[in-house]
């Protein structure tokens, strides 16, 4: 194998340039062309591709987003758009990608390895929603973008006596608000995984005040519902002197985590390493602190599970 090439896909999440600088950093080390692929997939069919050198990745772990740019792209799923893809790949002589995204990245690298490209998949994506990972790219210091907006919005929820309920994003993995929400202290904490009753959510609010506490903290995941919707059901049960706060997509950008660019290299590097073996059609991850593959065919047939002792635990100490 000769040449390499990386695109990013789907949602941006904070890390991926450092996943694509250790890709190309590593592939160069090994002796091996780098080629970039903009806009993703879209990028690859139209033959956005171009050849990569140290200082193409230079400057770049710090920052969010990523630089290679992301599209959606739905025709990928059809054997006509693969094609073109792969037309793409010999005239510049790819060998081999790797993707970083999130489930739908991951079904083109499948697709693109069964035509015989190998492809291997990094998860990049804020939400924390792929199985066989402790954590995904970009989920650290979006909880951490959540948690510093929540330290401020308490300041302002004291002064005035109000309950504020806070949106995070979140479709359908509550993983972003259980994590932010135990770290902020939140009174409660509304996500997918767990059913809630808005009346003892409003209870629960009341016995706080009742017991001197005169502010709250409500982190709701958006894929339950929208914050205002949220924040007039509660009103309907008591005057909790409400404000909801919806973060929306603030919570993708920023310069990534000292942990997330860490795990980002880690993972390209393994990326790289596992391509010269001829291996694809891998998904890698991170268990107990260890770098793991699994065949993409298991990704889609398990589902992530949030760690729903920490929605125990904040039920414990909130009062």
């Amino acid at each position: 194998m000769k040449r390499i090439g990386i695109l990013t896909s789907g949602g941006d999440a904070p890390g991926m340039n450092a996943a694509v600088r250790a890709v190309a950093r590593k592939a160069m080390h090994e002796g091996l062309e780098v080629y970039g692929i903009n806009y993703g997939y879209a990028g690859l069919v139209a033959g956005d591709i171009f050849k990569m050198d140290p200082i193409t990745v230079g400057d770049k772990i710090q920052r969010g987003g990523t630089f290679l740019y992301s599209a959606r792209y739905p025709e990928f799923a059809q054997v006509e758009g693969q094609l073109k893809g792969i037309e793409q790949l010999n005239k510049f002589g790819i060998e081999a990608l790797v993707v970083i995204g999130g489930d739908g990245s991951y079904h083109g690298a499948l697709r693109l390895t069964e035509h015989g490209y190998n492809a291997i998949g990094l998860p990049g994506t804020i939400d924390n929603d792929i199985p066989f990972t402790d954590q995904t790219i970009g989920f650290d210091t979006a909880v951490n973008t959540v948690l510093e907006s929540i330290d401020r919005i308490r300041d302002t929820a004291a002064s005035h006596e109000r309950t504020f309920v806070v949106e995070v994003m979140g479709r359908g993995a509550g993983d972003i608000a259980l994590w932010a929400g135990v770290a902020g202290g939140a009174q409660d904490i509304i996500i997918p995984e767990r059913d809630f009753d808005v009346k003892a959510v409003a209870e629960k609010l009341r016995a706080s005040r009742e017991h001197g506490q005169k502010h709250a903290i409500i982190v709701l995941a958006e894929g339950v519902m929208h914050a205002d919707e949220f924040s007039e059901k509660l009103s309907e049960y008591g005057d909790f002197h409400l404000r909801s706060t919806v973060l929306g997509h603030v919570v993708r950008g920023g310069s990534p985590t000292a942990s997330d660019r860490v795990l980002a290299s880690r993972l390209g590097s393994k990326a790289v390493e596992l391509l010269l073996e001829g291996k694809g059609g891998v998904a890698l991850g991170i268990e107990k602190n260890e770098i793991i593959a699994h065949d993409m065919l298991d990704l889609f047939n398990h589902k992530h599970h949030a760690m729903l002792d920490l929605y125990d635990l904040n039920e414990d100490l909130a009062y």
